[in-house]
């Protein structure tokens, strides 16, 4: 683990992890449907206890301020969302984790929700591993403004920068990331060359 005093050292250490354990280059076939030479699948590191610890107060740092919680798209935001609220239960701050279903509960209350629900109108920050158009993110929100509650932001890992962006903004969200796909792709053929 790095120095826990330099921020900058853990996001240099946490670029260079997604660098070898997340990106590919190569030919493939997104969940957009759309083909691309890049691959980017975050789960190796959010899975992992060290990708963990380096991911979490990173995200946490974009999440807004008034945020009681934050939630997101199973599966990719799982490890995300429960890190990202240890992270700041470490830090002494109150925020929760949510898990936004795919499909409602097909028993019991049919819940869309799980997690200890915040009173409605509160804010919530979602959280996503990859932004590429956006779809996955706006399907949580969605189901979260549904349920009541204020959100504006979603934070991802990597941006892939194909219009997600965008899309988010045309449904007032304010996309934030830890890194672009350039950045990404850059720092995978610098520590290859």
């Amino acid at each position: 683990m790095t120095d826990r005093s330099d921020p900058s050292m853990d996001r240099d250490v946490l670029l260079d992890r997604l660098a070898r354990e997340a990106y590919r280059f190569g030919h493939f076939t997104l969940a957009s449907g759309r083909s691309s030479d890049h691959y980017v699948n975050c789960k190796p590191v959010a899975l992992s206890g060290s990708g963990l610890a380096l991911l979490s107060p990173a995200m946490l740092a974009l999440v807004d301020i008034e945020a009681v919680a934050v939630g997101g798209l199973t599966l990719g935001a799982d490890p995300l969302v429960s890190g990202v609220a240890m992270a700041a239960a470490q830090q002494g701050r109150a925020l929760d984790a949510l898990i936004v279903r795919k499909q409602a509960k097909g028993h019991g209350t049919g819940a869309w929700l799980e997690g200890p629900l915040p009173e409605p109108g509160a804010r919530v920050t979602v959280l996503e591993d990859v932004v590429t158009t956006g779809g996955s993110s706006i399907k949580a929100v969605q189901q979260l403004r549904e349920a009541g509650y204020n959100v504006g932001r979603v934070v991802t890992i990597v941006d892939r920068e194909e219009g997600g962006s965008a899309a988010m903004a045309a449904t007032d969200l304010e996309l934030v990331s830890l890194f672009k796909l350039h950045q990404v792709a850059t720092r995978a053929k610098e520590l290859t060359a």
